[in-house]
């Protein structure tokens, strides 16, 4: 009869703890939905419809879902408020609530920027700087960078390594000599200006007409897949890849003080995002990639990666212009410092 009692007592806690869980979750889930709606403006550097965009959208997407619509981002295109160079300062005044953008367009405020941006020639694919920012001191130093601007880096977001495009074969470093090479001011110019190129500065909208006409013989841009998309293989044969010269780094950052006043739980939501982000657009631009460089030799062109030594001397040539950069303001100096650490650690740059 005790046994029995005992039973009849142990399934009524049972199912009076169940009860009270269920009303424990209850009252969570409508605790979570009776909070008000946090809605983001973000523009991108990314045009519609092309993958970026599309891959920003989808963090915007999983944002929204995985925080119960208590977090909603509006993920604007590219110049959908501001042009891409104003971001950092609208994001700041609070005309947009946050940015997927890249870090080097800020080089006039911070030099910096540039070095945490785009290293040019440092690192020989993303994971490489992925590891320097996730345990390397880069995120701390991109955030004290961000946060002197009035912004929060929430992570970085690398879109793959640049091709360069050319009508002539670029087989040695020595090829570069006096080509005429459409390259964006800053380090990049600079670098392929000691090189022996002639580096000639045109907007992106004009490099397929200069390629045509002659104006330049290559082309800094984007990676195989974007300059292809771009046409720009039916005048320049002979692409670099996978490419030595150029790995940007985009962001995602927020206005500090939206950012500072965000719930913990959804800080970690954006966070999370931000790093599957991330890697989406690093597999999935290499991939769209691949598939480009498999198909060349049917399409005519013919991709030419640089020997490993040829990629050390680029590197060593970039190291100088580095240091310059990091000359210019004592944030660039602590970043090139930094990178320059974690190269050596991973055996890319010597004493």
């Amino acid at each position: 009869m005790r046994r029995v009692a005992s039973a009849a007592a142990f399934l009524c806690a049972t199912l009076l703890l169940g009860a009270c869980q269920k009303a424990a979750e209850q009252g969570g889930q409508t605790a979570a939905a009776s909070q008000p709606t946090i809605a983001w403006k973000m523009q991108s550097l990314w045009q519609s419809g092309t993958l970026p965009q599309q891959l920003f959208e989808q963090f915007a997407q999983h944002v929204k879902e995985t925080s119960g619509g208590r977090l909603v981002i509006d993920a604007l295109a590219v110049n959908s408020v501001v042009a891409s160079p104003e971001s950092l300062d609208a994001v700041a005044a609070g005309v947009l609530d946050g940015q997927q953008s890249g870090s080097a367009y800020f080089t006039g405020k911070d030099a910096a920027f540039a070095l945490i941006g785009d290293p040019q020639g440092a690192f020989d694919n993303p994971y490489q700087m992925q590891m320097w920012m996730e345990y390397g001191g880069g995120k701390e130093l991109a955030r004290e960078l961000y946060a002197n601007h009035g912004l929060h880096h929430v992570g970085g977001v690398w879109y793959g390594v640049e091709s360069m495009v050319s009508k002539k074969p670029v087989r040695t470093l020595a090829d570069l000599k006096g080509l005429k090479i459409r390259a964006p001011q800053g380090m990049s110019g600079e670098i392929f200006a000691r090189l022996g190129a002639a580096p000639v500065q045109l907007p992106g909208s004009e490099v397929y007409t200069a390629l045509e006409r002659g104006v330049v013989d290559a082309s800094d841009w984007g990676t195989l897949s974007m300059n292809d998309e771009l046409g720009y293989h039916k005048l320049a044969r002979y692409p670099s890849y996978p490419g030595f010269h150029s790995m940007p780094m985009g962001d995602v950052a927020i206005n500090k003080a939206k950012w500072d006043a965000l719930p913990a739980d959804l800080k970690a939501i954006v966070e999370t995002a931000t790093r599957d982000f991330s890697l989406a657009m690093i597999q999935r631009n290499y991939l769209a990639d691949v598939t480009i460089a498999v198909e060349a030799g049917k399409r005519g062109f013919e991709p030419i990666d640089l020997a490993p030594e040829e990629r050390q001397r680029f590197r060593e040539v970039a190291r100088e212009v580095w240091k310059e950069y990091a000359a210019r303001s004592p944030m660039a100096q602590k970043v090139y410092d930094s990178q320059i650490a974690f190269l050596k650690r991973l055996g890319l740059l010597k004493d």
